[in-house]
């Protein structure tokens, strides 16, 4: 039932940002839902377990059962060209960009058609390190810069929406 109503809110030109959330810190979600409600357009928080979100009729939370890349498989499923899809997953990134929606991650990286086939190579490179038993690391934490950069690249995108409906 909460599929329906998440693919309800995503019709006509109306756009959308879906929110790979099960690994998108809270202070994202935070600047997310209020850039929703500023600008009252659908926000779509996917995860496999159960995800607070303010009442809005912008916010829904949809919850997905749990297993590899279902709450990914959903997202592409749902967005369609020129949503906005916030994750860091560079594969679901990639298949996004694929259907003509943008892409930009929690530290306000945004993805594009240029670049992202680089960032898949160095993902498959990392991975393959890490199964030979080097130690990788984990990304940094998410430092005042990042929530920065991220504010601002989703302002940047908010901009380009609204330009592009006020034609």
């Amino acid at each position: 039932m909460q599929a329906t109503i998440v693919a309800s809110i995503n019709r006509g030109d109306i756009m959308a940002i879906w929110v790979d959330a099960d690994a998108c810190p809270n202070v994202i979600k935070e600047i997310l839902f209020r850039a929703a409600e500023r600008v009252q357009m659908p926000l779509t928080l996917v995860a496999n377990q159960n995800i607070r979100v303010p009442p809005s009729r912008f916010i829904r939370a949809l919850r997905v059962p749990a297993g590899f890349d279902v709450a990914d498989n959903e997202i592409v499923r749902l967005c369609s060209a020129e949503d906005l899809v916030i994750t860091a997953d560079i594969p679901l990134a990639a298949e996004v960009l694929e259907k003509g929606a943008a892409a930009l991650n929690p530290r306000g990286e945004r993805y594009s058609p240029a670049t992202i086939r680089e960032k898949l190579t160095m993902r498959d490179f990392m991975d393959t390190l890490r199964a030979s038993g080097v130690q990788t690391g984990g990304p940094d934490s998410l430092s005042q810069r990042d929530r920065q950069q991220f504010a601002a690249e989703l302002d940047k995108w908010l901009l380009e929406v609204k330009r592009r409906t006020a034609k």
